[in-house]
């Protein structure tokens, strides 16, 4: 994040595996805290981080209508740390560099389109062509709407012994760093 100027202030406590744990520690943080979903489609082949309000309860029976990708579940801790190279209890959206598609050295792959076609694309270095959407990325991630207007957020930072603080404005040139597919989302 130094290397980019994105702006930060990081908070360490003990490991934290739930809100419930973490909401005392964040007391006095002036920040928008977030919760972090890692979910699977049921062929295994996608993979969908959710970030939303701490507070707010997530209906994953809307989620799986609205993406028409049947049942999802929660991914396992193999697919968590091949995805965003995190370990349970330590989601954040900040795995997301794990998920870059470098600038040189990439991996090209070719996907398979509609009725047959196939087109490549450059990569996320080791991923299975199978995992990948179609901009090359394993992970497509959903934000709460409402933290859109949010002029802090917090998430773990790879790892659920601290805290991190990021400017919304920092925090959406991280994503435009990444390069993946988001979409803000009503949360209810």
């Amino acid at each position: 994040m130094d290397a980019h100027g994105i702006r930060y202030v990081l908070y360490t406590h003990p490991p934290l595996f739930t809100i419930e744990e973490a909401l005392k520690y964040w007391d006095g943080i002036e920040s928008t805290h977030c919760k972090n979903l890692f979910f699977r489609n049921h062929k295994g082949n996608r993979h969908y981080l959710v970030v939303i309000e701490c507070h707010k309860d997530f209906d994953i029976h809307s989620f799986e209508h609205r993406m028409k990708e049947g049942k999802m579940s929660f991914a396992s801790a193999e697919r968590m740390e091949r995805c965003l190279g995190l370990l349970p209890g330590s989601v954040s959206p900040l795995g997301l560099i794990h998920d870059m598609i470098p600038a040189e050295g990439a991996q090209e792959v070719e996907l398979a389109g509609s009725a047959g076609s196939a087109h490549a694309v450059k990569a996320v270095p080791g991923a299975s062509p199978k995992e990948l959407f179609p901009n090359g990325h394993r992970v497509k991630l959903f934000l709460d709407k409402d933290l859109q207007n949010a002029p802090k957020l917090s998430f773990h930072p790879c790892d659920n012994t601290a805290s991190v603080i990021i400017p919304n404005g920092d925090f959406m040139r991280f994503l435009s760093i990444w390069g993946g597919d988001f979409e803000w989302i009503d949360v209810g």
